[in-house]
């Protein structure tokens, strides 16, 4: 017989991302910490959204409205063992709903460390 239960990816956070979740209200967690779990186990919750203007699927980000304010965490789902997640921050602009070029440039450099991290994980042959 097969076993069906599905391998939970682990969650790694890159820079302060931890710990600016952390931060979030609790509502907010609950909601963010459900769609990571989405990732974790392969699915991807409807409130996770391709990130605009990184090109491509493999960096997401969950949108979530509290009290009137913004919350994003942004992630990746690029790499066969782990969720990364690269950035969590509250929205502070007012005026549209593009993510400020700071804040992608912060996830391009998590990005990267994310990246670079997989690759010495697969050097040490931790990864198959």
């Amino acid at each position: 017989m097969q076993d069906v239960r599905k391998t939970i990816k682990p969650v790694e956070w890159v820079g302060s991302s931890f710990r600016d979740f952390r931060a979030f209200p609790d509502a907010v967690k609950d909601e963010m910490g459900y769609a990571l779990h989405q990732a974790q186990i392969g699915g991807k919750s409807l409130s996770a959204k391709p990130l605009q203007g990184f090109g491509g699927a493999g960096v997401l980000e969950i949108v979530t409205n509290e009290m009137g304010d913004t919350f994003r965490a942004v992630y990746t789902v690029k790499f066969a063992t782990a969720i990364y997640v690269l950035h969590a921050f509250q929205k502070k602009s007012k005026s549209g709903i593009k993510t400020p070029a700071e804040d992608m440039k912060l996830i391009e450099q998590r990005f990267k460390a994310a990246e670079a991290d997989y690759r010495l994980q697969l050097e040490k042959g931790k990864i198959s």
